[in-house]
C-alpha cells in the first residue's frame, strides 16, 4: 500500500493525533478481557471524571463509537416512548438530536435558534412553563456554525424544573474546563477525535447517579443493546464480558487523555483562545470575518469565518489540499459561505497555523498571514 501524503488537518474533527496516541496505536494486541486492557479501562474512567468534572459517583467508558453513538446512546438509556424531552437545536447536531428522539417514540419538543445564533435562555425557560419534560438536551458547541450554546445556564434551569439534563461536549470536554456536577448535567459525551487529539472510533460517555437511576428505573428495556447502561457496567465495572472492545483505540485514548491532563484543561483553554484569536485576526486582514456575531456566543475551538467575495470556497480549498492543508465549508445554508477552521487538540498549534497561512498565501497570492498572526499571538501571550 502506497503511504498517504501527510497533511495537515485543520477541520473541526478529526484532528492531527496527538504524539502519544499515535504511539499507542502501536502496542501489542491483547484480548479485550485481558488484566492490561482492564488496568488501561480503569485508569480511563478515572481520568474521564477529571475531564467531565463528574463526582465519583458517576460511571464513565467508552463506547465504541463515534460522537454519534455517545449522542443515541443517552437518549435510548434515558428515553422510554412517549416521555417528553426537550431539543435545543440551532445547527445540524442539534436537530439530530430530535431526530434521534423521535426514532425512540419519544415526544420531542424543539427549541430553535437562527443559523449563527446562540440559544436563548429565555425561549427555554418558556418552553419549560408549558409542558414538564424527561430531559432537556442541548449541544454545548455546535460543531456546524462554530455557536457556543449557553449549556451551563440552560442546564441549571432545567433542573429547577426538575428535569435528567444531556449535554453534547463533542467539541468543548477536554479543551475547555468542564464541571459535569456543578453544572447539573446527567449525561455527557464526546468524540475521541475531537478535543483529545485520538484516532476516531471510540465516544467517551458519562452517566450521573441520577441518570443511572433514571435508567434503572426504565419500564421498558433499552432499544440499544449494544450501548446498554447495563450492559456496559458489567463490562466497564464487573469485567464480565459483554462486546468485544476497539483496544487499540483504548490504548491511544488513554495516552490522549493522559497528555491532556496532563497540559491541564485551563491551559489548553487558554492555549485555544490565543491561537483562535490570533487566526480570527489575520484572516480580518483579507476581508474574512467571524461568522457568528456575538463575540460572547463564538466556539472556541471551531473558528466559522465568512468568506470575502473574492474568495471563492471550492477552488481555494482545492489550493490549499495542494499544499498540504485541509480545511472544512460551510454545512447546509452556510455551505459555500464559510469555513470551519478546526482548533481542537493538537490542531490549535502555532505551528500547524503556520501551514495553514503559508499555503493560503501561495493560493491567494498575498502576503503578510504569518506575521499579522504571530504579531497578535505575541500581543496576547
Amino acid at each position: 500500500m502506497t503511504k498517504p501524503l501527510e497533511q495537515v488537518l485543520l477541520t473541526p474533527g478529526p484532528t492531527p493525533i496527538e504524539p502519544h496516541a499515535q504511539k499507542a496505536l502501536s502496542f501489542p494486541m491483547r484480548g479485550h478481557m485481558d488484566p492490561e486492557v482492564f488496568a488501561v479501562n480503569a485508569r480511563v474512567q478515572e481520568n474521564l471524571l477529571t475531564l467531565y468534572g463528574a463526582n465519583s459517583s458517576a460511571f464513565t467508558c467508552l463506547l465504541a463509537g463515534t460522537g454519534s453513538l455517545g449522542m443515541e446512546a443517552g437518549f435510548a438509556n434515558l428515553l422510554e416512548p412517549s416521555d417528553h424531552v426537550l431539543i435545543c437545536a440551532n445547527g445540524s447536531f442539534g436537530y439530530r438530536m430530535a431526530e434521534m428522539s423521535e426514532r425512540l417514540g419519544a415526544n420531542v419538543t424543539v427549541v430553535k435558534a437562527p443559523i449563527g445564533q446562540a440559544i436563548q435562555l429565555e425561549d427555554v425557560k418558556a418552553a419549560l412553563e408549558k409542558q414538564a419534560f424527561k430531559l432537556v438536551a442541548v449541544v454545548h458547541g455546535e460543531t456546524s456554525t462554530g455557536v457556543l450554546n449557553p449549556a451551563v445556564e440552560i442546564a441549571k434551569l432545567a433542573k429547577s424544573y426538575g428535569c435528567l439534563v444531556t449535554v453534547d461536549a463533542v467539541t468543548t470536554a477536554g479543551m475547555m474546563p468542564y464541571h459535569m456536577s456543578d453544572w447539573g448535567i446527567d449525561y455527557s459525551y464526546t468524540g475521541s477525535q475531537k478535543c483529545l487529539s485520538a484516532p476516531p472510533g471510540v465516544a467517551p460517555v458519562a452517566f450521573s447517579s441520577a441518570a443511572i437511576a433514571a435508567v434503572e428505573a426504565r419500564k421498558s428495556k433499552v432499544p440499544l443493546w449494544y450501548a446498554d447502561l447495563e450492559g456496559l457496567q458489567a463490562y466497564w465495572n464487573r469485567r464480565e464480558y459483554h462486546h468485544t472492545v476497539p483496544v487499540q483505540l483504548h490504548y491511544a485514548l488513554d495516552a490522549a487523555l493522559t497528555a491532556a491532563l496532563a497540559e491541564g484543561l485551563e491551559a489548553r483553554a487558554i492555549r485555544v483562545h490565543e491561537v483562535g484569536a490570533a487566526a480570527l485576526a489575520a484572516l480580518e486582514t483579507i476581508g474574512f470575518s467571524a461568522f457568528v456575531h456575538r463575540p460572547e456566543e463564538r466556539l472556541p475551538t471551531v473558528l466559522a469565518v465568512r468568506l470575502p467575495d473574492h474568495v471563492q470556497d471550492v477552488p481555494v480549498r482545492s489550493g490549499l489540499r495542494d499544499h498540504g492543508v485541509i480545511v472544512t465549508g460551510g454545512l447546509g445554508e452556510t455551505a459555500g459561505k464559510i469555513w470551519r477552521l478546526g482548533l481542537m487538540g493538537e490542531s490549535a498549534r502555532p505551528a500547524i497555523y503556520h501551514r495553514f497561512f503559508d499555503a493560503l498565501e501561495k493560493v491567494l497570492g498575498v502576503k503578510g498571514l504569518i506575521t499579522a498572526f504571530d504579531k497578535h499571538l505575541a500581543v496576547r501571550a
